[in-house]
């Protein structure tokens, strides 16, 4: 934590602007504190002396593009004040050629992201099954993480129900290793011939292009339900996993199997978990809605403020490792399946590194925008395995870096390049901004004297494993174990406690209800049978649809993972976010003190009031952070009440806020608010008090199980 932080974090610039237009020249205004800029290198990854902001514009002056200072922005060159605009002005060309062309094409899937500077530190304990540098102990390495959503545009909404991207890039001593991964474990396909079309279903439809960024509608239904092995992945994006609270609160996966190598050679197969230290939370059904339409941006703002308050996300990297076997089996579990997973009950989670977000980018589209992932980046120690969809992938994310980012050297835009020496003998193409010496970009040669060499496993070149392979025929298929869709799917189904289960219910029923074509609902609901039937008869009670039979009887009950389950455990409070409601009949003094106290906690306290401003005056004065205008309940994790403001803005605060699960707590001059809200003081999760440490203590107690979930939602 750092020891300060901003009470309202989120303010735009570094400096305070004056309420005039300034008029003395000065250089540009320096990031803010919170802001990082890419580790300053050359095309070729070698370091380069100076600040970051070395890249950015300098100057007192406005300049063209070529550096000669202006003195008019705001005319056009014309003949005369009220005559045509002359073909000469060379300002006006540059800079609406320049505007025309500032946007480039957004990423076909995960367009809209946000994204975070940190740093990973090694435990030491994958060493004995991988020779990666970077995973040695205590061994620091930069990393740069891009959350996003998967099916949305860029302009679309944070809070929609939808898989999370989780892409992590380490900018290791031995290269670029990209972990591109998602938070959810499993994946709709098992072969990567099938990723168009099962982003064509979940996109808007063609013709009016709606819904935006949802799966509730039929063309993602009608896929989901005729091709099932897309049945686990759908189930976790119908549980809560796919409205998260926050980035900072989301689990990572590398969804498929890979290799680890040690430095004897010996081979190992491992899946990856990014856990988050605040726990696995999410936001309830209603909650997002109201989000998507009064705060489209909450996750980036939530993750930007957090860093920016001190409040550090933090996840330790853990990986499931088995034996790399011919068969690469586990426990009847195929590896190379990418719509399962292997229960942590079987084979646990080996913590073997932390990573700690620490620094918001300095510049959105330099790169969060531009930076380039592709699991094909690979260290000394890492490997790739035959799993059919990551080997699609080696493919995919390399061809669309070409084409979203104009060329093959999209590795010496900064945010992508290495933090080790780069000699490739890869020469020009669009935008090549390396100045290459030398006459021989080739191997071998003897007129630059036969550099580059190779190098050898003895000096850490990357060398893939020698993996024997089966005597086999060309043909396109799949292994029988790739035919079982439906044991995953109940797996997760039986790990989920009641409520969560209830939830489940609710997203197919909603998602369902979007849906025109009876025949899909019909359809869907043969498949929820091979789940659970007692999921399908709730649903189709809700669709007014009679429940249809399992096609097979399942006598055994399914196994139980506790660990898929987000509820009963105890978590940090670090970054929660606090709003107290107060006004001038308020006793200030302890909402000061609250405030204080929740901030030195780690939290973030926002005072609501009638009015922007201050609330009181002098040395009692207290900032108000938000309006009964301006504020919602969906922004706080919890809220306290300091007042009972007649004002039926509040009573729909506090109703959400009780219907959400979330903890409420008050002194006494705040409980007619609740009586007025129709909430009895003794109902679960309500702490009224005299005293503000007691009441605060209470709160905090109730918030480290992130909802109070002995109420119904």
């Amino acid at each position: 934590m750092s020891e300060k932080k901003p009470l309202i974090p989120g303010t735009p610039g570094s400096g305070t602007p004056s309420v005039d237009e300034p008029t003395e020249p000065k250089e540009p205004l320096p990031p803010k504190s919170d802001q990082r800029s890419p580790a300053l290198r050359t095309a070729t990854g070698e370091p380069v002396k100076g600040a970051e902001t070395a890249r950015g514009q300098k100057g007192e002056y406005l300049t063209t593009a070529q550096g000669a200072r202006l003195y008019d922005t705001d005319h056009s060159l014309k003949a005369g004040k009220r005559g045509p605009t002359l073909l000469q002005d060379h300002h006006l060309r540059e800079k609406i050629t320049h505007f025309d062309h500032e946007r480039i094409p957004e990423r076909v899937v995960h367009a809209r992201g946000a994204a975070a500077h940190g740093v990973f530190r090694g435990y030491g304990a994958a060493e004995p099954i991988s020779k990666a540098a970077f995973l040695g102990k205590d061994v620091e390495t930069p990393v740069f993480v891009r959350f996003s959503t998967v099916l949305g545009s860029r302009g679309s909404a944070d809070a929609v129900r939808d898989t999370r991207g989780f892409a992590t890039k380490f900018y290791t001593s031995e290269g670029t290793f990209d972990l591109v991964g998602n938070n959810i474990p499993v994946f709709f396909i098992q072969d990567g011939i099938k990723f168009p079309d099962i982003i064509h279903a979940g996109k808007p439809h063609p013709d009016r292009e709606i819904p935006q960024a949802q799966s509730a509608h039929d063309t993602f239904w009608d896929f989901v339900s005729l091709h099932t092995e897309a049945t686990a992945h759908t189930l976790w994006n119908m549980s809560d996993r796919g409205i998260p609270r926050s980035y900072r609160m989301m689990e990572g996966f590398g969804v498929n199997t890979f290799r680890m190598i040690n430095a004897d050679g010996e081979s190992a197969l491992v899946k990856f978990h990014w856990k988050p230290k605040l726990g696995v939370h999410s936001l309830v059904w209603e909650e997002a809605q109201i989000i998507n339409g009064m705060d489209p941006d909450f996750h980036r703002r939530d993750l930007a403020d957090a860093i920016e308050a001190g409040a550090y996300p933090q996840w330790e990297l853990g990986i499931q490792a088995f034996p790399d076997t011919p068969d690469q089996m586990f426990d009847g579990i195929d590896l190379l399946d990418p719509t399962k997973i292997v229960p942590e009950e079987l084979a646990p989670v080996q913590p073997i590194g932390v990573m700690t977000l620490t620094a918001n980018p300095t510049n959105f589209f330099a790169e969060t925008e531009q930076v380039a992932f592709h699991p094909g980046h690979l260290v000394p120690g890492i490997d790739v395995t035959d799993d059919p969809l990551l080997q699609a992938r080696l493919f995919s994310y390399l061809d669309t870096q070409i084409s979203r980012l104009g060329g093959p050297n999209f590795g010496q835009i900064p945010i992508n390049r290495p933090h080790t020496e780069v000699n490739d003998m890869l020469r020009d193409g669009m935008h090549q901004t390396g100045v290459h010496p030398g006459v021989a970009p080739y191997r071998p040669n003897s007129l630059d004297g036969g550099c580059p060499f190779l190098a050898g496993a003895d000096t850490s070149a990357f060398v893939e494993v020698p993996v024997p392979m089966p005597e086999s025929t060309k043909l396109r298929g799949a292994p029988a174990s790739y035919d079982d869709h439906f044991s995953q799917a109940r797996l997760f189904y039986a790990s989920l406690t009641d409520i969560e289960r209830a939830h489940v219910a609710q997203a197919y029923t909603f998602e369902l209800g979007k849906c025109y074509e009876q025949a899909i609902k019909e359809r869907t609901l043969r498949v929820l049978a091979e789940i659970d039937t007692g999921l399908c008869a709730e649903v189709a009670a809700g669709l007014g649809l009679p429940a249809p039979e399992p096609t097979v009887a399942h006598e055994a009950p399914p196994i139980v993972s506790p660990a898929l389950s987000q509820v009963g455990a105890e978590w940090p409070v670090d970054g929660r976010i606090i709003g107290i409601v107060a006004d001038e009949t308020s006793d200030l003094a302890e909402v000061a003190a609250a405030v204080k106290t929740i901030d030195a906690g780690g939290m973030v306290p926002l005072v609501i009031g009638p009015h922007g401003g201050e609330l009181g005056s002098g040395k009692e004065a207290v900032p108000v952070s938000r309006t009964f205008l301006t504020m919602r309940s969906v922004e706080f994790d919890a809220i306290l009440l300091a007042a009972s403001p007649s004002d039926p803005r509040l009573l729909v605060l506090v109703s959400e806020a009780f219907r959400h699960c979330k903890a409420i707590g008050g002194w006494p001059a705040g409980r007619d608010l609740l009586v007025s809200a129709g909430i009895s003081a003794d109902a679960p999760g309500i702490v009224v008090a005299d005293e503000t440490e007691g009441l605060l203590d209470g709160m905090t107690t109730l918030m480290r199980s992130h909802r109070v979930w002995e109420r119904t939602v």
